[in-house]
């Protein structure tokens, strides 16, 4: 058994593969445990990464540090740019529906943290660059801590010990705002149970909703389709027109009557202007999941068509005319669990599907056009997933020279994927470059990416964390990182709910994207059974990364 002592003691490459793999296995396994109705997750790896750390530092188990730091920085990179290239198709579209909103509420929290840390440096009478490393783990922002640290040595390249504080403050606030984070979304779980009813379950028409109109506006009467959709300052679709009792598909040349009835697919913020515009609302609810279509219309059909085929990849509605050609109305677009209403100018992308409703014969001649081929999408698109990778790694490398600024800043290898996984996952059809992956391989991944990231990291925080943390300095600077943490989360948290009305997805998405917390992120999916809250994370977290590094570095050198 020399052999096997040998393998588990000494720093070889088998053995952290066997150690990272054990570590995950435990974790995983742990984090399904429930206590007080709480299940950790995946998160719960990162835990039990500082446990094994702990021991294996205390038996004198030595690891190989170059392999645990590419674990750590390539499962980082994996993770943020899959999530990246997931929520890219339906990124821009979300970020004109409430990037605003969002955005403020990240800035909201990224405000009062750092207020919050000045405030602390005066009270306890500590060294702003200590406070900064605080401020840097309590939002588990590593590209801040390197900014941190290196305008310390800019500032005085003598004053090492300094910048060593930064990263020991860094370490003990990290493992305490990954746990502080989490436990504010259980907090908001159970303070806002209705949002979470609302947001939980299966992804889909998040925005989108189905309204009846009763055409009686003089100004619609005698006009095309394609005039009172295109001549509207919002988009909607006119999904079916009652006339005479009869129930048809309207194509673009249709012309509207008087007392038309409409039943039109569109944004839910929109539907009462739709009022208004057609001249009357009627008040049946058409979103209410015991509809019977067939009722009303028994000689048509609703069917869901993926966009699989070459050709069509990057085309916009317009330009293909496929309602004109097919006489099938495309109602709706899900594009990476986002549902879009479809207007002239959208532009496909492979993996789409149309929710599309017509003749059965014409459905199917579309989708032939389309492509409609399932297994097209199982195929294994490597090289742009890994070109994207290459790209967001170099992005994340530029420096941005900020006048007044001492050192250059950079979006690192969490920021710089990120935002090319959604510029590739939104353009890259236009280019014609093929990203899409499945929802299961993407997820498979990102579990991959952040278990790993967990894993290693954990564990180097774990060697020293006892000794580093049980003194009267580091429990000083653990109490500090929870408030940093997990007061301004709170406060943006009732805020986002009570008077921005957001639902529980986007806030807690919105809150783990402005404390750069991938644990929490994963956590907050879990317990809402999709992918919602991800959206969120990805519209803000690019912009926080960048204000993140300019604060700690602003803090420094200001203060």
């Amino acid at each position: 058994m020399n052999w096997f002592v040998e393998l588990i003691s000494q720093g070889s490459v088998p053995q952290t593969i066997l150690l990272l793999t054990l570590i995950s296995i435990a974790g995983l396994y742990l984090g399904r445990i429930k206590v007080f109705g709480i299940q950790l997750g995946g998160s719960f790896v990162f835990f039990a990464a500082i446990a094994a750390g702990h021991f294996a530092s205390r038996f004198g188990v030595d690891v190989n540090r170059a392999m645990m730091d590419f674990a750590k920085n390539f499962g980082l990179v994996v993770f943020v740019y899959t999530l990246g290239l997931q929520c890219g198709p339906g990124f821009f579209s979300s970020l004109r529906k409430g990037g605003l909103k969002l955005t403020l509420s990240a800035v909201g929290s990224i405000i009062l943290a750092s207020a919050m840390a000045v405030g602390a440096s005066y009270a306890f009478h500590m060294p702003v660059p200590e406070t900064v490393g605080l401020l840097s783990g309590a939002v588990t922002n590593t590209p801040s801590l390197i900014a941190a640290q290196q305008t310390v040595l800019d500032l005085d390249p003598s004053a090492l010990d300094t910048a060593n504080s930064v990263g020991a403050a860094y370490a003990v606030a990290y493992p305490f705002s990954i746990l502080s984070v989490i436990l504010c979304v259980v907090i908001m779980k159970s303070m806002f149970p209705r949002s979470v009813a609302a947001s939980s379950g299966k992804e889909g028409d998040k925005y989108t909703a189905v309204t009846e109109v009763m055409v009686s506006n003089s100004e619609i009467f005698g006009r095309q389709v394609h005039d009172i959709v295109s001549s509207s300052e919002f988009h909607f679709v006119i999904s079916r027109v009652w006339r005479n009792g009869a129930v048809e598909i309207p194509v673009s040349d249709t012309v509207i009557r008087d007392g038309d009835r409409l039943l039109l697919i569109c944004d839910k913020e929109d539907i009462h202007k739709l009022g208004v515009l057609f001249g009357h609302e009627q008040e049946k609810d058409w979103n209410r999941p015991d509809i019977d279509w067939n009722v009303i219309d028994s000689n048509l059909v609703s069917r869901h068509l993926r966009v699989t085929k070459d050709e069509v990849v990057g085309e916009s509605l317009n330009k293909l005319k496929l309602r004109n050609k097919y006489g099938v109305n495309i109602t709706r677009i899900n594009r990476a669990g986002i549902t879009l209403v479809p207007n002239a100018d959208t532009v496909l992308q492979f993996g789409d599907r149309l929710t599309v409703v017509g003749d059965e014969g014409r459905i199917k001649a579309m989708g032939k056009f389309v492509g409609n081929e399932e297994a097209r999408l199982d195929e294994p698109r490597l090289i742009p997933l890994l070109a994207g990778i290459f790209l967001g790694v170099l992005l994340g490398s530029v420096p941005f020279f900020i006048p007044g600024m001492s050192t250059p800043v950079k979006l690192g290898i969490a920021g710089g994927p990120i935002i090319m996984g959604i510029l590739m996952g939104a353009f890259g059809p236009r280019l014609h470059i093929t990203t899409y992956t499945t929802r299961a391989a993407n997820l498979m991944l990102r579990q991959m990416g952040i278990t790993f990231f967990f894993a290693s990291l954990g564990y180097s925080v774990g060697e020293n964390f006892v000794e580093t943390v049980f003194c009267m300095q580091g429990l000083k600077w653990a109490g500090i990182s929870v408030l940093l943490a997990a007061v301004p989360l709170l406060i943006m948290g009732i805020v986002n709910e009570k008077l921005l009305h957001m639902d529980f997805a986007g806030n807690v998405g919105t809150l783990c994207g402005a404390a750069a917390n991938p644990n929490a992120l994963a956590y907050a999916n879990s317990i809402l059974d999709n992918d919602n809250p991800a959206a969120a994370y990805a519209t803000v977290y690019p912009l926080t990364i960048f204000l993140r590094v300019f604060i700690a570095q602003a803090l420094i050198v200001l203060l």
